[in-house]
């Protein structure tokens, strides 16, 4: 299972696979406070176990009681609760909602195959939208370039039509940040806190080091080679903060090699000037070079360390967000 992942797709997998029966509940859409956001899911077992959550327990025995009866019958089916102001207190909300939960059977209805291609594409780290007609009971699965929008913004929900729901399964958001610098230590507690799997790399140990970033992954190979390694992808953002070239650029054209989302560079305006010479040397051209976001971060004023990575992070959020 790809780290930073629920697993709630794969549990309910493997209990159907183990002869147990399953079912998969998922919130399809909120009004009020509700809970849990349109997307969430809970997986349930035909002997009773359950993982994941629909309601933060405001509702969960009226599905897990909904889910046995499908496993045991068929017949995917919608659900409708409300949740009073009592209990959404008693989850940590200021007042209650409604929420309507789907519930399908694994196998009965939700055929095998296609949960375990969902699970599939989510291992490999692949883009992958679950998408239901619930008046026809009709299920594909489909790739961002059918729901841009959705994927950009990780919003699972209804189309236009009322009737088509469209689950987005985004692979979790990363971040590599290249230079073990005093910058380097509030962004990589911020990349953890806005859900990044954060990395830093730096081959010298002096500065990623253990006392400097404790509980921190560090990576002390050279940063082409450890940016190969940890695969970069489309749900990936890359932030170089050496200014020393011969740290800083191999990881700038790995990045660029790849899809990344965000490439964001420390140095002033004229430090990148010379940065985009040599790597016109190497061969990248214009477009290349304008997905290089410098002087990283937004123009906040921002002075210290730990204002300068609030504006890279708030760059790398808008450049996620807004595309």
């Amino acid at each position: 299972m790809t780290p930073g992942f629920d697993d709630i797709p794969e549990t309910a997998l493997a209990w159907h696979r183990a002869g147990k029966g399953a079912a998969l509940a998922t919130v399809i859409e909120t009004w009020g406070s509700a809970p849990r956001p349109v997307g969430s899911q809970l997986a349930i077992s035909g002997e009773a176990e359950i993982a994941g959550s629909v309601s933060g327990g405001c509702v969960e025995g009226a599905v897990v009681a909904e889910a046995l009866e499908a496993v045991e019958d068929g017949g995917a089916r919608l659900l409708e609760f409300g949740v009073s102001d009592d209990e959404a207190f008693a989850v940590g909300l200021a007042c209650g909602g409604r929420i309507r939960v789907m519930v399908e059977p694994v196998g009965r209805d939700l055929p095998e195959e296609m949960l375990a291609e969902l699970a599939a594409r989510r291992e490999q780290r692949q883009q992958a939208a679950y998408v239901v007609n619930t008046r026809t009971w009709d299920r594909k699965l489909a790739s961002r370039e059918s729901f841009p929008d959705r994927f950009r913004l990780d919003r699972s929900g209804f189309e236009e039509d009322g009737e088509t729901f469209v689950a987005i399964h985004n692979p979790p958001l990363r971040m590599v940040v290249v230079g073990g610098v005093h910058i380097a230590q509030p962004l990589m507690q911020l990349a953890r806190l806005t859900g990044y799997d954060a990395v830093l790399v730096d081959p010298r140990e002096a500065f990623a080091s253990a006392a400097r970033f404790p509980g921190e992954v560090l990576l002390h190979d050279w940063p082409d080679q450890a940016l190969t390694d940890f695969g970069l992808d489309a749900r990936t953002a890359v932030v170089t903060l050496t200014h020393d070239p011969k740290i800083d650029d191999p990881a700038i054209e790995t990045a660029l090699k790849s899809d990344v989302f965000y490439l964001g560079c420390l140095g002033s305006t004229r430090t990148h000037a010379k940065r985009v010479a040599r790597l016109e040397e190497q061969g990248f051209g214009a477009d290349d070079i304008a997905r290089i976001h410098a002087p990283v971060g937004l123009d906040i004023g921002a002075r210290s360390p730990a204002e300068i990575a609030v504006a890279v992070m708030a760059e790398i959020t808008q450049r996620l967000r807004q595309g």
